[in-house]
């Protein structure tokens, strides 16, 4: 399998802070059947993108890690100003190994209007939009319309491996199903941070993908398109996605579903106790800051 969406270098966002903790995250990942891994770090307003430091602890880490796995650079890459405006002068430097995949996280409060062109002037200068966990989003609950829009012009969709199985909560995962039922989504990722509390762990989700929907959607979602993302290479048939052309209503009714707090949606994300989560919040703005 390949992981497209792992925050394995150290130090630099709010993943591992120590190497060891790195290897850890790795030989775990390997365990679970992970043969290449793309190391995603933040790029956001709390967490700038250190390209030239990113790049030096992934040879460290592919220097301890010899021939285990391999490893790339990419980036898990937020839509503020600055962030937009680079992107567009320096094409293709925060995708995936420069192949024009970019992992994209939308704001998890508001989605203005200006965020559909952001992407649309992205699109233009050659990345290939990956929308990035949208089953843990709170207004795509609401809004899942927006979701089909962005796949019409060419965006894709990762899901967390986790959040099919309700490691997320019971929202993400009646979401995540749906969007797996849909033929929505492209790739199953980790989004791992740490070896205990964001695990790097694929083969669970696997195994209940190809329980539920095939093995050869899993190798699909797992191994294929992961495999073109990373290489750059022709992007494989895909299965026709239902309710893309036509708005249909949601399966699951949210109202049914018990609403986490936002202290516990924080203690999911960073894996901190509730005042330590509630101080670790970074503070999202800035669109077209410049």
């Amino acid at each position: 399998m390949i992981d497209i969406h792992h925050h394995l270098i150290y130090g630099v966002d709010d993943g591992p802070q120590e190497l060891a903790i790195s290897l850890a995250m790795a030989h775990e990942a390997v365990d679970e059947g992970v043969t290449d891994i793309v190391c995603t770090p933040h790029a956001s307003d709390t967490y700038p993108y250190q390209k030239a430091l990113n790049q030096e602890r992934l040879e460290e880490l592919r220097s301890q890690l010899g021939n285990l796995v391999r490893l790339t650079l990419g980036c898990d890459f937020h839509l503020n100003g600055d962030n937009i405006i680079d992107a567009l002068e320096n094409p293709l430097s925060f995708s995936i190994d420069g192949k024009g995949y970019l992992l994209v996280e939308l704001p998890e409060m508001v989605i203005p209007p200006q965020l559909t062109e952001a992407m649309r002037r992205l699109q233009g200068v050659g990345y290939t939009i990956v929308i990035t966990h949208p089953e843990r989003n709170q207004v795509l609950y609401q809004r899942h319309d927006l979701l089909a829009e962005w796949m019409r012009t060419g965006c894709l969709v990762q899901v967390t491996a986790g959040s099919l199985y309700g490691r997320f909560g019971k929202a993400a995962e009646a979401f995540s199903l749906e969007l797996l039922e849909r033929n929505w989504i492209h790739f199953i990722a980790t989004d791992a941070h740490h070896p205990k509390w964001r695990p790097p762990h694929l083969k669970k989700a696997y195994d209940f993908v190809a329980d539920k929907a095939g093995v050869e959607t899993a190798q699909r979602l797992f191994v294929a398109n992961p495999r073109a993302a990373l290489e750059g290479s022709k992007w494989p048939q895909q299965p026709e996605p239902s309710g893309l052309w036509e708005y249909v209503p949601l399966k699951f009714d949210l109202s049914q579903i018990p609403r986490e707090s936002k202290r516990t949606q924080l203690r999911r994300r960073t894996g901190l106790p509730g005042d330590e989560a509630e101080s670790s919040k970074g503070f999202w703005g800035r669109i077209f800051g410049k």
